[in-house]
């Protein structure tokens, strides 16, 4: 009997050659400006900065752990190691802030690991600027490689065509509309950061022009005489006005003008115009994308929960872990490898003030459970088997929690 005839397949996806035949081996530009959203956005608005530092102040400074395949927690390792002093310059924790926050500000994060041999593990890990990142499409639709340019001069680091495996690795939020770059949560608040931005300039400027809204002076004599001020009296009414009137010094002083001079209101007030309100709902508008509570940055009439305790446990459970379990089954997939097969990261949940209150509940739930074993228990509350104690009665490794099927019997 003949067997029917397979042609060979290479292992890839076959609609990655057309993400990458128009662009084969050319660097991609983001079509963004990134100059743009850090300079708008993170520079000069107040309200998109709070939220990007808070949610990578809140994602970094949650502890990480280290598993083997088994399931059993490791203390020291040289992975940790490199997580907690990944380079001369930096700390574990300013190592992740940045991670985080260019992923708010730009979308995109790129990891580099430096390896002293090709085969063996990273002793220095560094995060490197996005905007000066470009993606080299390959012919498979994974990268071929990496371009970094400082200057005029370009660093290239290659990958494989088939794993995708390289020294660098690129962290994205998902974009609908870019096969290479993420969608930043700065560039989908960036319409409320302009209206934030403008109506804070509407307000210094008329800081500046005397703290109410242009008007005119209109010369009208009474007496039947032409309706023209001599050129010294034009030039004396404008160096009044300037020295007199003008500037936040001078703000809500009375007009006082001589016979003939008539005040005539050109533009809305502050009231009609309802600035306040519209720049308020701008700045709900940017922790919304943002997905941080408005109240826990401080704008006004923007309980949306009952308390701050409320607002920080709803910011813990849909923003900073959702993040940090993205970022975190990233560096794993990237970084784990390169020490050894069988390793998992996962963070300490415990660590958590915010979930406090829930973690309890939970722990009084399983407790409650009769029916369960102590080691059931654990295993529900997110722990191994029971540690074993050594010749003094006292626990090998473990932690101790408030709760008592954790603790030694």
């Amino acid at each position: 009997m003949r067997l029917p005839f397979f042609k060979p397949r290479t292992k890839t996806s076959a609609s990655g050659p057309l993400v990458a035949w128009t662009r084969l081996g050319q660097p991609q530009w983001t079509p963004r400006r990134h100059t743009s959203l850090a300079e708008e956005g993170f520079r000069k608005n107040v309200v998109a900065y709070r939220c990007v530092m808070t949610i990578a102040k809140a994602a970094a400074a949650v502890p990480w752990l280290l598993y083997d395949a088994r399931g059993n927690e490791i203390d020291r390792h040289p992975l940790l190691d490199l997580l907690g002093h990944p380079n001369p310059l930096q700390d574990g924790v300013s190592f992740l802030e940045g991670v985080f926050a260019n992923l708010q500000i730009f979308g995109n994060a790129y990891l580099e690991a430096v390896r002293p041999r090709e085969r063996g593990a990273p002793v220095e890990l560094y995060t490197l600027r996005p905007d000066r990142m470009k993606v080299v499409p390959g012919a498979t639709g994974l990268p071929q490689g990496y371009e970094y340019g400082v200057g005029g001069r370009t660093t290239v680091w290659d990958a494989d065509p088939v794993t995708g495996a390289s020294a660098i690795v690129h962290l994205k939020h998902f974009h609908p509309l870019d096969d290479w770059y993420g969608l930043a949560p700065m560039e989908a608040a960036l319409q409320s950061i302009d209206q934030h931005n403008a109506s804070g300039a509407w307000n210094q400027a008329l800081l500046n022009q005397g703290a109410r809204p242009s008007g005119a002076l209109v010369y009208a004599p009474k007496d039947g005489s032409p309706a023209t001020l001599t050129d010294d009296q034009l030039q004396r009414l404008r160096d009044e006005m300037g020295v007199l009137y003008q500037g936040d010094r001078n703000a809500g002083r009375p007009l006082i003008l001589e016979g003939g001079l008539e005040w005539k209101e050109m533009s809305l007030s502050p009231k009609d115009m309802d600035w306040l309100s519209g720049r308020n709902n701008a700045a709900r508008d940017i922790a919304l994308a943002f997905g941080v509570p408005a109240q826990l940055i401080g704008i006004p009439d923007a309980q949306t929960y009952a308390n701050m305790e409320q607002a920080r446990l709803a910011f813990y459970e849909e923003t900073v872990l959702p993040e940090l379990k993205h970022v975190m089954a990233g560096i794993e997939h990237w970084l784990c490898p390169m020490f050894g097969p069988g390793l998992e990261l996962d963070y300490d949940p415990d660590s958590v003030s915010a979930l406090t209150q829930q973690r309890q509940a939970q722990w009084a739930k399983i407790q409650a459970a009769d029916f369960l074993s102590d080691d059931e228990k654990r295993a529900a509350a997110g722990y191994g088997p029971r540690p074993e104690e050594d010749d003094n009665g006292e626990e090998k490794g473990g932690r101790s929690l408030d709760a008592p099927f954790l603790r030694k019997a």
